[in-house]
Parts: structure tokens; sequence; C-alpha cells
């Protein structure tokens, strides 16, 4: 079992580049492509508390879905928004790299440096 995992777009270069910077360091993570497999509302609130950041940062906000769901009005809880991004993953912010309890998004790359 490895110790990492990575919620990966391949089609995004700063997720190509982390799973590169892991891969340089020997470490073989986990590889989720989570626009093939979405990620539950639960596994969602999960991986928000390792990473200790409100649910807003872990959302692509220029993606047009984001508008047209209406997601930037200030009154839309958090739940709402954790059901939006397991309805449409592209929401997703990209790449997160999680480690046990911890957590980091890869933007930049070297943000994943804190969890070796």
């Amino acid at each position: 079992m490895t110790l990492y995992t990575i919620y990966h777009n391949p089609r995004c270069s700063k997720s190509r580049q982390t799973l590169e910077l892991l891969t340089r360091r020997g470490i073989e993570p986990d590889v989720v492509e989570y626009l093939k497999a979405p990620l539950s509302v639960l596994a969602l609130q999960t991986l928000v508390q390792k990473l200790g950041v409100p649910v807003i940062d872990i959302m692509r906000t220029k993606e047009p879905e984001f508008k047209e769901l209406g997601l930037s009005n200030l009154e839309v809880t958090d739940d709402h928004l954790l059901q939006a991004i397991a309805k449409n993953p592209i929401l997703l912010e990209r790449p997160i790299v999680v480690r046990g309890d911890k957590a980091v998004i890869g933007r930049p790359p070297e943000n994943v440096l804190e969890l070796i």
C-alpha cells in the first residue's frame, strides 16, 4: 500500500508536474483520476479536513460551471459547494496530494514537498 494519493487530471500541466516531482523522489502514489471517478460528498469533506482550508479553496472558480451553477453567491453553503463538486468534478482544484491525515494542493507543485 502506498502512503500517498494524488487526485490527478492528466490533461493538467500542474498535475503532471506534481506527479513527476513525486516519482522523481521515488514516490509512487495511488493515482485517482477524479474526472473518471468523481469523489463523493463524504470523501470531499474528508479531503477538506485534511487540507485545513475552506471548501471554496478546493474549487476551480474560473471554470464556466462555477458561474453557471451560481456558486459565487455569498449565500451558498459549504454543503452546496461540496455537492456541486461531487456532481461536477471539473470544479475540483488539482492536483491534490494526500499523505495520511494531511493534504496539500500542488499549485505550485513544490507545495507537495511539505508532505515528504
